[in-house]
């Protein structure tokens, strides 16, 4: 697990403040690496919070779903890892709409398209994970 942050996609900032309208806080998370996932999800609460619509439909499969798969809203958001000084921020990247567990505590997956971004190293004995970018 790590704490990241949903904000509105670089064009929907743009939007809002061309129509002098409030922009969004950009909402905290906890987000969930998961190395077998292919794409981020995003809670669909955090997605409301920021006043989002979404901008396609993807077709998922999931390890609950098997073969047969399901579809899914999509979201442009932004999305940053504080890290100090130097943190990841992706002004605009493609996410999907997932009901999630916040009852486990998260409200995000972390996939492959953002981890494309960062060195993970995992250290299974001591049961901890590095994330470099």
């Amino acid at each position: 697990m790590l704490s990241a942050f949903v904000a509105v996609s670089e064009a929907k900032l743009a939007a809002l403040k061309a129509a002098e309208q409030p922009i969004p806080a950009p909402v905290p998370v906890r987000a969930l690496v998961d190395t077998g996932a292919s794409c981020t999800c995003i809670d669909p609460s955090v997605l409301s919070a920021l006043n989002l619509t979404p901008t396609g439909n993807v077709s998922l499969n999931t390890a609950s779903s098997g073969q047969t798969p399901h579809s899914a809203d999509q979201y442009d958001v932004g999305f940053v890892i504080p890290n100090g000084n130097t943190p990841l921020f992706l002004r605009t990247i493609p996410v999907v709409a997932t009901e999630l567990l916040a009852a486990q505590g998260f409200h995000a997956l972390l996939g492959r398209d953002i981890l494309a971004h960062c060195i993970l190293v995992y250290n299974g004995d001591m049961g901890f994970f590095t994330l470099a970018f």
